[in-house]
C-alpha cells in the first residue's frame, strides 16, 4: 500500500561511501550508509578527526564476508554534527585542555591560554571547535561561555542544545551582518510589490509570541467574493543565498522551543524586528491572495511579493472569545474567517484527511524557570482558523510549483511529504482496535483514512480513547522534506510544502526562493536540493528530540516535589522491561520496571496486545489501563521518573489490569 520514496541505491562496500558516524560507548565506530544493509566498522585509530554524529566519507578496506560487517577508514569529514561542546577545562600554568562531558568518545581539546576567555581550572564551559588540521594530535578550541553551575536549569537546557548540534549563540560576524540590515521601506522596493496596506490585516498568535510570521487580510469584492490574503514575512528579502546569515540559518535549519526559551534560527534583529509582522508597521511580505465565495470555493489565486500594514495583533484567546461570544474587535471579519475555515476543514476530512486531535502539555514556570503548574493547550476554533488558511496557502504554493517543468522535468523543490502507514504497523493496531469493538479496514489508503476517522469519532469520551489515539498516531509515517513529491497522506493533499513560517523553518526560505524564480520565469536548478531537504529533516528531528528532552527535564523537576505520593495514571507504553504511566493529574510519564514487579510475578511482553502479562497470576498491564502508582524517584541528571505500582484493594476500581489480576488470585 505504501507509496514510499525510492530507496537509496544499494551500494556494494567498495571505494568510498558517505554515511553518518555512530560511536558506541566502548569507543568503536560504525558508519551508517543509506542503502547498505550493514554498517561499516571503523576502529578509533581510523576516525581521522571525525566526531560522533559527523557525516563522513569512509573507504572500505576490508570487505565483510560470511555475515560480518565490512571495515573501513574515514577519509574525510563532510559535515560536522556539532561545533560546540560542553565539559570542563583543566588549566596548568601556560597549558589548558578541555575534557568533554559526553558518553561518546571525544578527544581532549587543546585550548590556547588567550582563548580561555576568563575560564579557570575545573570550570564548566562551552567550547567551540576552532580547527583540527591534518597532523595535529588534538583539536584546538576556544571557550565561548562559562556555565554557572548554580543555575542547574540553564546548564541542563544548554547541554541539550549542544548535544543535538544547536549553537547557543550566533557568532559575532553573523550578528554584525544582521545589524547592518535596514528596516527602511523604500519606494524602489514598494514599486516591485502589490501594495496591500489599505486592507484590514491582523495577526493571530500565542500570547507570548515575539515573531509574527503570518498575517491575514480580508475585504469584500464587488463580484460577491471575499478577498482573503495570507501574508508571510519575506525573510528571503533579507537573507540572501550563501550569505553569512544564510549559512547560519541553514546550519540550524529550525528554531528550537524549550520550556523556558527559544533557540532561534535567525538573529533577533531579523526574527523579532525586521521580519516580525508587528502591528502598525509596514512590512515586506510574500503572499497568496484568494477570492473565495461564502461556500468556501476558491475562485481565483494570486501569488507574489507584497507590502502590508497590520492593524491589530490578536492572541488565540482573544479570537476564541470572539468566536464564542460573537462579539469583540473586528468580530464580523473574524467570524466570517472562522466560518470559512471550518468549511475548509470539513472539506479536507471529506477528501481523506485524518482528524487526529492534538493536546499540548506545557509547564507554567516561575521567574527562575521552575515548574509550578501544568498548562494543557487544546486546538480550538481560533487555532483552526489560522491552521486552515496556512494549509490552504501551503497547498496552493506546492500545486503552483509542481506544474512548472524544465525540459519536461519537475524542478527541484522542498515538498513536505507524508507517506501512507506501514502495513506491519497497521495490522496489529487493527487487531487491537477490534478487541474494543472497532472495525478497521486496511484494504487501501482511502479505507484506512476512513477507518481512522470513524474510530476517532466513535472513541470520543470512551475509556480507550487515549490509548487508541496514541497507538493510531504511532502507526503513521513521519513527515519529511524531499524533492520527490508523493503527497501528504495525513492531510489528504496531493501537493504540499511549508511556505508559512520562514522565520523559524529553513525549508520555507527555500520555498520562497524557488517560488520567486518561478514567478520571474528564471528558474535556477538546485542540484543539491535533496541534500538540503535531508539536512532540514534531520535538524527538525533533532529539534523535536531536544524539545522532548527539555519537557522531560521539567516533568522530573516538577515531580520531585511529590516523591512518595500516590496518583492515578494511564499506562502510556509497554516494553519488555516495564510499562510507562502518565499521571492523570500532571501528565508526567514515568517507568514501572519489571524488576520492581518481580516480587509479585514474572512478566512477559505481549506485543500483539500491547501488554505485560504475569506468568503465574495472569495479571495484565495493557496500554490504556488505569493504574495507581507512587512516585519513587526523580533523577534530573538522567531525566528519568521511576514509579512503583500500587495494587488495588478489594474495593478498588483502579483498572482492568488490577481487576484481572484479582480474579486470577481468587481462583488460585
Amino acid at each position: 500500500m505504501n507509496k514510499k520514496k525510492k530507496e537509496g541505491t544499494k551500494k556494494s562496500p567498495e571505494n568510498v561511501v558517505k554515511g553518518r558516524l555512530d560511536i558506541s560507548r566502548n569507543g568503536l565506530g560504525f558508519v551508517i550508509v543509506e542503502g547498505m544493509e550493514r554498517d561499516i566498522v571503523v576502529r578509533p585509530n581510523d576516525f581521522n578527526r571525525a566526531f560522533h554524529g559527523d557525516i563522513v566519507n569512509v573507504q572500505v578496506k576490508k570487505d565483510g564476508g560470511m555475515g560480518k560487517r565490512a571495515e573501513g577508514i574515514i577519509t574525510e569529514v563532510v559535515e560536522r554534527k556539532q561545533a560546540s561542546f560542553i565539559g570542563n577545562v583543566q588549566v596548568n600554568k601556560d597549558v589548558a585542555f578541555f575534557i568533554a562531558a559526553s558518553e561518546k568518545s571525544i578527544p581532549d581539546f587543546y585550548i590556547p591560554v588567550e582563548k580561555l576567555n576568563g575560564a579557570g581550572n575545573g570550570q564548566r564551559v562551552v567550547v567551540r571547535l576552532v580547527k583540527w588540521n591534518k597532523g595535529d594530535r588534538k583539536p584546538e578550541g576556544e571557550v565561548v561561555s562559562i556555565l554557572q553551575t548554580s543555575d542547574l536549569n540553564d546548564m541542563a537546557m544548554n547541554e541539550l542544545l549542544i548535544e543535538n548540534g544547536f549553537p547557543l549563540a550566533f557568532e559575532a560576524e553573523v550578528l554584525n551582518e544582521a545589524n547592518k540590515l535596514s528596516s527602511d521601506i523604500t519606494r524602489e522596493e514598494i514599486r516591485k510589490r502589490k501594495d496591500c496596506r489599505d486592507i484590514l490585516t491582523f495577526t493571530i498568535d500565542p500570547v507570548d509570541a515575539k515573531d509574527f510570521d503570518d498575517a491575514i487580510s480580508i475585504r469584500n469584492l464587488d463580484n460577491g467574493c471575499y478577498e482573503i490574503g495570507v501574508h508571510i514575512a519575506d525573510v528571503s528579502h533579507f537573507v540572501t543565498p550563501n550569505s553569512i546569515l544564510d549559512k547560519a540559518a541553514y546550519a540550524r535549519a529550525t528554531s528550537v522551543y524549550l520550556p523556558d526559551r527559544v533557540n532561534p534560527m535567525l538573529p533577533e534583529k531579523i526574527s523579532n524586528e525586521l521580519c516580525s509582522l508587528r502591528p502598525h508597521e509596514d512590512k515586506y511580505t510574500f503572499s497568496v491572495i484568494f477570492q473565495i465565495t461564502n461556500r468556501a470555493e476558491v475562485k481565483h489565486k494570486w501569488i507574489g511579493r507584497t507590502i502590508i500594514h497590520s492593524n491589530h495583533r490578536f492572541t488565540y484567546e482573544e479570537v476564541q472569545r470572539t468566536v464564542e461570544t460573537k462579539d469583540g474587535l473586528h468580530h464580523k471579519p473574524l467570524l466570517l474567517l472562522n466560518e470559512l475555515a471550518q468549511k475548509f476543514r470539513q472539506q479536507r476530512f471529506d477528501n481523506g484527511a485524518i482528524n487526529f486531535s492534538s493536546q499540548e502539555v506545557r509547564f507554567q514556570l516561575d521567574e527562575n524557570a521552575k515548574p509550578i503548574g501544568i498548562i494543557i493547550k487544546e486546538s480550538k476554533e481560533a487555532h483552526q482558523l489560522i491552521e486552515e488558511f496556512m494549509l490552504l496557502a501551503n497547498r496552493t504554493i506546492a500545486e503552483y510549483v509542481s506544474k512548472i517543468k524544465i525540459n519536461k522535468e519537475a524542478i527541484p523543490f522542498p515538498y513536505r511529504i507524508h507517506d501512507t502507514p506501514d502495513d506491519e504497523k497497521l495490522k496489529p493496531f487493527a487487531a487491537f482496535a477490534k478487541k474494543f469493538g472497532y472495525q478497521f479496514n486496511i484494504h487501501d489508503e482511502a479505507a484506512v483514512a476512513s477507518s481512522f476517522n470513524n474510530l476517532l469519532k466513535d472513541v470520543q469520551g470512551k475509556p480507550e480513547q487515549h490509548v487508541l489515539e496514541q497507538l493510531g498516531i504511532r502507526t503513521m509515517a513521519k513527515a519529511v522534506y524531499t524533492s520527490e513529491n508523493i503527497g501528504h497522506y495525513g492531510l489528504g493533499f496531493e501537493h504540499y510544502c511549508h511556505f508559512t513560517s520562514p522565520i523559524r523553518r529553513y525549508p520555507d526560505v527555500l520555498v520562497h526562493r524557488v517560488l520567486q524564480q518561478c514567478l520571474d520565469k528564471n528558474v535556477v536548478i538546485d542540484k543539491k536540493m535533496e541534500d538540503k531537504c535531508k539536512h532540514c529533516s534531520d535538524r527538525e528531528r533533532k529539534a523535536m528530540e531536544t524539545e522532548r528532552a527539555g519537557n522531560k527535564y521539567k516533568q522530573v523537576e516538577y515531580m520531585q516535589a511529590y516523591l512518595g505520593e500516590e496518583f492515578e495514571g494511564i499506562i502510556s507504553g509497554v516494553a519488555s522491561f516495564g510499562f510507562f504511566v502518565e499521571t492523570i493529574l500532571h501528565k508526567c510519564e514515568g517507568l514501572v520496571s519489571t524488576r520492581d514487579l518481580s516480587d509479585y510475578d514474572e512478566f512477559k511482553h505481549d506485543d500483539t496486545d500491547y501488554a505485560l502479562v504475569g506468568v503465574r497470576t495472569g495479571t495484565k498491564f495493557r496500554m490504556g489501563d488505569k493504574v495507581k502508582i507512587k512516585v519513587a524517584a526523580a533523577n534530573l541528571d538522567k531525566r528519568q521518573l521511576d514509579y512503583h505500582w500500587i495494587p488495588a484493594d478489594t474495593n478498588s476500581n483502579t483498572g482492568p489490569a488490577v481487576k484481572e489480576k484479582k480474579s486470577k488470585t481468587v481462583k488460585k
